[in-house]
């Protein structure tokens, strides 16, 4: 791999003051891997909005590796974080021993994407000629920061598996979990998918979809320049009312969707369920190169099935149609092997700077890495495929 020459390395604390193009052509260098979720577009609109911002313990600190005339080579996105919340990779544990025994877990640094368990780079490397150096680059800017800014750790999460094998090469804890995507094999059509399944899921599914609908419901699929203020007005209610309802607190703001809509429309995929002229659950959707990405649910309205309807089933729908390879659809949720996903390991790396913490959790992640790779073998003899058929991952 290429050298870098005299590589200036330098914080951007609000990603509106830094050129789009030049943090798009890190982020995002490949069309057919296009991720939205690492975009200026999102990162900013979460920023701007008040959804992720020093205010709500998301303080940004990005990184980015540029030349001396100033054209970017890689950059992380980075937030020092005062609480573990809207990350979706567990380590409250770690943070209260640490606690106990006297330590301070907090501020830690965090690359990943705000309240978004979504597998994306978070090493974002322009030239990939020169990837080894770039992202030793970003790594050793990282560790710098991480000492001036007195944090405890350093986190990376929901990267991809070369990555995180960069990362273990580079001495960081190495952390495993498990998704359910849902994986295209080329169908033609929904019936395609269907008939990748075992003769009684296949029915079973058929009745699920016809019994979503049975109240006179209709399901929208919505994007690009057809999303208007009231899908959106509609879907935060959805969205305000789901995170109530679950004692949560929603991370996202009013602003944060107007602002999407405004920069990156054709990347959104709302999916709206109406009865009787009036829209009673709705999905939000992401749209990547070769990814659907399900992120939000919610409705007004309890019918039997339609979470499936509108969550799973449309998500494929419109994944077939596009001839998209991936649906991620968030996290949790073993009722998805039934529906045709299966399970998926996702990656994250840890830099813990003190050795006693570091040492109990190395120690634990070997085991949990063990649990997590018997636990995708035990649902895997589960998947709804016909067993002379199943697809592979």
């Amino acid at each position: 791999m290429g050298d870098i020459e005299a590589p200036v390395i330098r914080v951007v604390s609000r990603l509106a003051e830094y050129d789009a193009g030049q943090w798009d052509a890190c982020a995002n260098p490949e069309t057919a891997y296009y991720n939205p979720f690492v975009s200026h577009a999102f990162l900013t609109a979460l920023e701007e909005s008040g959804s992720a911002c020093a205010d709500t313990g998301w303080l940004p600190q990005h990184l980015i590796v540029e030349t001396p005339s100033g054209d970017s080579l890689g950059a992380m996105p980075l937030y020092l974080k005062s609480h573990s919340q809207g990350e979706y990779i567990f380590d409250y544990g770690w943070a209260d021993a640490f606690h106990r025994a006297g330590g301070r877990y907090y501020p830690k640094l965090l690359s990943a994407v705000p309240f978004t368990p979504a597998t994306g780079t978070r090493l974002l490397i322009r030239d990939t000629t020169k990837a080894d150096a770039i992202s030793h680059a970003l790594v050793g800017g990282a560790m710098t920061l991480l000492e001036r800014l007195e944090a405890s750790s350093l986190h990376i999460n929901f990267l991809p598996e070369t990555q995180w094998d960069t990362l273990g090469d580079l001495g960081f804890l190495q952390r495993t979990d498990q998704q359910f995507h849902w994986i295209n094999h080329s169908y033609d059509d929904f019936d395609g998918f269907l008939g990748a399944l075992a003769s009684r899921k296949r029915k079973n599914l058929k009745k699920e979809r016809a019994r979503a609908v049975e109240n006179g419901i209709e399901i929208e699929q919505i994007t690009g320049s057809d999303l208007t203020d009231e899908h959106w007005d509609t879907f935060f209610n959805f969205y305000i009312d789901t995170g109530n309802r679950k004692w949560g607190t929603p991370y996202l703001t009013r602003a944060f969707f107007d602002q999407i809509n405004t920069t990156m429309p054709n990347d959104i995929l709302l999916i709206m369920a109406k009865r009787e002229g009036k829209y009673i659950a709705g999905a939000l959707n992401f749209i990547g190169g070769d990814t659907l990405f399900g992120r939000n649910w919610g409705c007004i309205e309890d019918h039997p099935f339609l979470h499936f309807e509108v969550c799973y089933y449309q998500a494929i729908d419109f994944a077939i149609r596009r001839k998209l390879h991936r649906v991620e659809a968030g996290a949790q949720g073993t009722h998805k092997l039934a529906r045709g996903y299966s399970p998926h390991r996702t990656h994250s790396a840890h830099h813990i700077a003190h050795e006693g913490l570091r040492d109990a959790v190395a120690d634990y992640l070997e085991s949990e890495r063990q649990y997590v790779d018997n636990d995708i073998l035990a649902l895997n003899r589960h998947t709804p495929f016909k067993k002379t058929d199943t697809p592979p991952e």
